[in-house]
């Protein structure tokens, strides 16, 4: 792999640390701050809405000035949330709190074109591979997001999670020198193309495949949210687990959710898309399953990591898939759609979670998924059988 993938890997390691950060200690600081328990889980879900909000503004900028200098502003904004929730923190706010939460999104939106970047390093046939690749850097952010939560005596502290906070701010900041003295925009193997150029998006539309890439990521990424987001409060006020195992929990999720990406690119060129998007579809199922069957702490565990690992199937396979319906001159105005879809979906299941949770129950909360995992299959199915010739890479 080019050096840039492995430049995105550690920057992606660090960047990405504001997502299980805020997972794991959302809902937790929330509900010390929040006015009423219902808005616990808010600002875990106004993340989601930051990244929604800067989806576009940063593909806008990306097409016109770069990448790079919007994968800096990314770490920019992630260091301002740093900050604002350490103040949040000291002064008890939870306004600030939800306002650090969504600047923090905004930060996302910017680390999740990482994979795009990748891609476009390096030839077509190992897209699928560059993509996975950056995605294993979210294993280090499972383990170093949770932790930094905790720095200067987490909850416990006089000024809660205060600590935690100032060190997000930190460890962007260093994911910021490290895309600066090593990402280089020469690596990128795209033509170039006039802004705006290409089709009408509504042509691209038309194309059964643009449907199947984009509701892999979109399900995928909304249905690992909705439980994922709830599991916390679920552990610890419904099923009365400690604090520590509901950390181990989502750490361990995390984990599952990037592992799989030693060997997602691997998998992509032996089985096919298809294929890897069924497996996907089978793991939601299993997690349902056993996250139904009971709520101790390996209930809780065996099904957040099928959780983690149908999240890492389908979001590798629909990347891959998706510039199979564009072309390079579309590439920023079908990634900026991809990314707000599927981030659109996850602010909607992230945001929901919590009056879910308190209406219908954890095992309520579980049957809502299936209905859309159906829907992804639908949409597959329809790809399918309108394929005419096969490509490349395979399907």
């Amino acid at each position: 792999m080019p050096l840039n993938v492995w430049i995105l890997v550690a920057a992606q390691a660090l960047a990405m640390c504001t997502a299980p950060f805020i997972v794991f200690i959302g809902s937790i600081h929330g509900r010390l701050l929040a006015p009423s328990p219902e808005l616990a889980t808010l600002p875990v879900g106004l993340v989601v809405v930051g990244t929604v909000l800067a989806i576009k503004p940063a593909t806008w900028l990306m097409e016109r000035i770069g990448r790079k200098p919007v994968m800096l502003l990314g770490t920019l904004a992630g260091t301002l949330a740093g900050s604002l929730g350490a103040l949040a923190a000291w002064t008890a706010s939870f306004p600030l709190l939800c306002v650090a939460a969504v600047v923090g999104g905004t930060g996302l939106a910017v680390v999740h074109q990482y994979r795009f970047a990748a891609m476009e390093s390096v030839s077509s046939d190992m897209a699928g591979s560059a993509a996975a690749r950056v995605l294993l850097g979210g294993l280090v952010a499972a383990w170093l997001g949770p932790e930094i939560a905790l720095a200067g005596g987490g909850g416990q502290a006089q000024y809660p999670f205060m600590g935690g906070w100032l060190a997000l701010g930190a460890v962007q900041v260093l994911a910021m020198v490290v895309l600066t003295f090593g990402y280089r925009a020469s690596g990128e193997h795209v033509r170039g193309a006039a802004v705006g150029g290409g089709r009408p998006m509504t042509a691209i539309l038309k194309q059964p495949v643009i449907w199947a890439a984009i509701s892999a990521a979109a399900v995928g990424y909304a249905i690992m949210s909705f439980i994922m987001t709830a599991t916390p409060l679920s552990m610890t006020e419904i099923a009365s687990h400690p604090l520590e195992d509901a950390k181990r929990v989502i750490q361990l999720h995390i984990m599952a959710m990037y592992l799989p990406s030693l060997v997602s690119g691997w998998l992509i060129r032996v089985v096919g898309i298809p294929r890897m998007m069924a497996l996907g579809l089978l793991a939601y199922l299993g997690c349902v399953v056993l996250a139904f069957s009971g709520i101790t702490f390996h209930h809780y565990l065996s099904a957040l990591i099928l959780l983690g690992i149908g999240w890492n199937f389908l979001f590798v396979g629909g990347t891959t898939l998706l510039p199979k319906g564009y072309q390079d001159e579309e590439r920023f105005r079908v990634q900026g759609l991809n990314d707000l879809m599927v981030f659109g979906s996850q602010a909607t299941a992230a945001l929901s979670a919590g009056a879910v949770l308190a209406a219908f129950h954890w095992t309520g909360l579980l049957l809502i998924a299936v209905p859309f995992l159906v829907l992804h299959g639908v949409l597959m199915a329809i790809w399918l059988m309108g394929r005419r010739a096969p490509t490349g890479l395979p399907e």
